[in-house]
C-alpha cells in the first residue's frame, strides 16, 4: 500500500485531483510526519515551523489537529486523507462487518461541499473509482466493506458504527442546537466507536480561547512525545500560492478577524460571557419550567420578537425577592414561540395579563409594528432604553453574583453557554451570540432581569401597581434543593 505522501503525489491516485504539488508542500510535510515517516532536513524545517518547534513524532500519531488559515485548502484534504485511510489503510474487520471512515463538517452545506471534493478524488482516479460500489447523497461504498461518510455534527449519529478514521473539518464553529459543546460531544462519542488502529484528523480555521480545539492546541502544541500532534500556520504557510493582495484587502476590511482568519492564532478579543459555574449555579432543577402567577407579586414582562417564520419569539417573565444585598431574581416563565410573530405578541399578550402586567417592554427590532401588535392585542409597548448588548453587560453581575433562579431549559442554557464578549480597539465591550448562533431566550431573560432589578422597592402599595403585594418577602428558593418555595 502507498504512503500518504505517495498516494497524494501520484496522479493515478489522490495526485489526479490534487493538481500541482508546489502549492500542498506544508500539507504533505505534516501528513508525512503525522504518519509516522521519516522526514529530510527541508521538511524538518517546514515540520518545526508549524509545530511550535517540536521533533517529528517516531510513529503514527493517534490524533492530528491543524489549525490553518483561510483558504489553505483544508476541506480538500479533509477529504483526499477520508478516502486515503479508507482504501490504502488496512483495518481487520469481522466476517459481515462494515467499517466507516466519518468526516464530520459543521453544517449541512459544509458537509455537501467536502463530500464534493470526495467524489472529484475518486471520480479524477480510474483506479480509485474501480473501487466504488455506489454513492448515495453523502455516502460512498466501497469494494472494501469500508463507507466514507460525511455528514454534519451530531454525537447521535456516530454511535453504534465502527469507525476506522474519522475528520473533523472546521471544528472550532461546529453548533448544535442540543448541546452547548458539540465538539467534545462528538469527540467522545468518536473515541468511543474507533478501532484500535484508527485515526482522528481536525483541520480549522482557530475561532475564540475556547471549546476542543483550543485545548488540544493548548496541551500539545510544541509538545514532544504522545500521540497527538498539533500543527498551527497561516494560510500562506499551508497555500503559497494564495494572493497576498487578497490578503491583504481582507485585513483592510477587518482587521480584528484577520488574525484567526488569515494568521490562524485564537481570537484574544473574544471569551465566553458567562462560566459554566455561574450557569450552573442558577438553575433551579427542583422547580418546574415554569412557575404560576401569584397574588402580590409583582412581575415584569421582555419579549424578544422574531422576524418570520425561522426566527423565534420568546418572552421572560420575572420578579424580585427581597431587597438591598439579599436581593433575588427569579425568572417565572420563558417561553418561545416559532411562526407568525403577530400570532405570538397576541399570546404573549394573554400571558402577561395573567400575570397582572398590561405593558409590555423590548427590544427596538421592528419597534412600529412591534408596538401595534401589542396595542392591538390589548397592551402597551415599551421600547427598552438599553441596547441588547447593554443587557447583558448590566445583567451579568447578578449571575455572578448568583443572585437568579431560573428553569432548566435546555435552549436558554444552550444559548447563555454560546455567548461571546468581545473587546473593541477602544476598549469597550460587547455581547452577542456566536456564528450561526441565536440569543432569543438569553435576550428576553436579560431583558426581564434589567427591568425586575431596575425597580427601586418591591413592596410597594397596591394603588401604586394595581396588584396586591405581600406584607413580607418570601423566602429566595435554593437552586437545586431539594425545598423549593419560589
Amino acid at each position: 500500500m502507498p504512503a500518504i505522501d505517495s498516494a497524494l503525489s501520484d496522479g493515478r491516485l489522490l495526485g489526479a485531483g490534487l493538481g500541482p504539488l508546489n502549492s500542498w508542500v506544508t500539507w504533505l510535510v505534516v501528513l508525512r510526519a503525522a504518519f509516522g515517516l521519516p522526514l529530510d532536513a527541508i521538511d524538518r524545517r517546514v515540520f518545526h515551523a508549524v509545530a511550535g518547534g517540536r521533533e517529528p513524532p517516531k510513529q503514527r500519531v493517534r490524533e492530528l489537529w491543524c489549525i490553518a488559515g483561510r483558504g489553505s485548502g483544508k476541506s480538500r484534504i479533509a477529504a483526499a486523507v477520508s478516502i486515503y485511510q479508507a482504501l490504502f489503510v488496512k483495518h481487520r474487520l469481522a466476517p459481515g462487518e462494515r467499517g466507516m471512515c466519518l468526516v464530520i463538517a459543521g453544517t449541512v452545506d459544509q458537509a455537501r461541499v467536502v463530500y464534493g471534493y470526495v467524489r472529484g478524488f475518486l471520480e479524477a482516479s480510474p483506479s480509485l473509482r474501480h473501487e466504488v460500489v455506489a454513492m448515495t447523497q453523502l455516502e460512498v461504498t466501497l469494494r472494501n466493506r469500508v463507507t466514507i461518510g460525511v455528514h454534519p455534527n451530531s454525537f447521535r449519529s456516530i454511535r453504534g458504527r465502527t469507525l476506522i478514521g474519522c475528520v473533523f473539518d472546521e471544528t472550532a464553529f461546529w453548533r448544535d442546537e442540543s448541546t452547548a459543546t458539540p465538539d467534545t460531544e462528538v469527540y467522545t462519542a468518536v473515541l468511543g466507536g474507533f478501532r484500535a488502529d484508527g485515526m482522528l484528523i481536525s483541520i480549522s480555521t482557530p475561532y475564540r480561547k475556547l471549546g476542543l480545539l483550543h485545548s488540544k492546541w493548548r496541551d500539545h502544541y510544541g509538545v514532544d512525545g504522545g500521540d497527538t500532534l498539533v500543527v498551527q500556520g497561516s494560510s500562506k504557510m499551508f497555500n503559497p500560492t494564495l494572493s497576498s493582495a487578497t490578503i491583504a484587502a481582507q485585513r483592510a476590511a477587518d482587521p480584528t478577524g484577520a488574525g484567526a482568519e488569515w494568521d490562524a492564532v485564537f481570537r484574544d478579543d473574544i471569551g465566553a460571557f458567562l462560566d459554566d459555574r455561574s450557569i450552573d449555579a442558577a438553575i433551579d432543577f427542583a422547580r418546574p419550567l415554569e412557575l404560576p402567577p401569584r397574588v402580590g407579586v409583582i412581575y415584569r414582562v421582555f419579549v424578544d420578537m422574531g422576524g418570520g417564520r425561522h426566527d423565534r419569539s420568546t418572552i421572560a417573565i420575572m420578579h424580585a425577592v427581597g431587597d438591598g444585598d439579599g436581593r433575588h431574581y427569579v425568572v417565572d416563565v420563558l417561553r418561545g414561540l416559532a411562526g407568525d410573530p403577530h400570532a405570538a405578541m397576541r399570546e404573549f399578550v394573554v400571558l402577561a395579563k395573567q400575570y397582572g402586567c398590561s405593558t409590555i417592554t423590548g427590544d427596538n427590532y421592528g419597534a412600529e409594528w412591534v408596538a401595534g401588535a401589542c396595542r392591538e392585542a390589548g397592551a402597551e409597548y415599551q421600547a427598552s432604553k438599553l441596547v441588547r448588548s447593554d443587557l447583558y453587560l448590566t445583567g451579568l453581575p447578578h449571575f455572578v453574583r448568583g443572585v437568579v433562579s431560573m428553569p432548566n431549559l435546555a435552549p436558554l442554557i444552550h444559548e447563555l453557554r454560546l455567548l461571546e464578549r468581545r473587546t473593541a480597539r477602544s476598549g469597550r465591550d460587547s455581547v452577542d451570540h456566536g456564528r450561526n448562533g441565536s440569543d432569543d431566550y438569553a435576550n428576553a431573560l436579560f431583558g426581564a432581569l434589567h427591568l425586575v432589578s431596575d425597580t427601586l422597592s418591591i413592596y410597594k402599595q397596591p394603588e401604586t401597581f394595581g396588584v396586591f403585594v405581600h406584607s413580607q418577602p418570601r423566602d429566595f428558593p435554593n437552586p437545586g434543593g431539594a425545598a423549593t418555595p419560589w
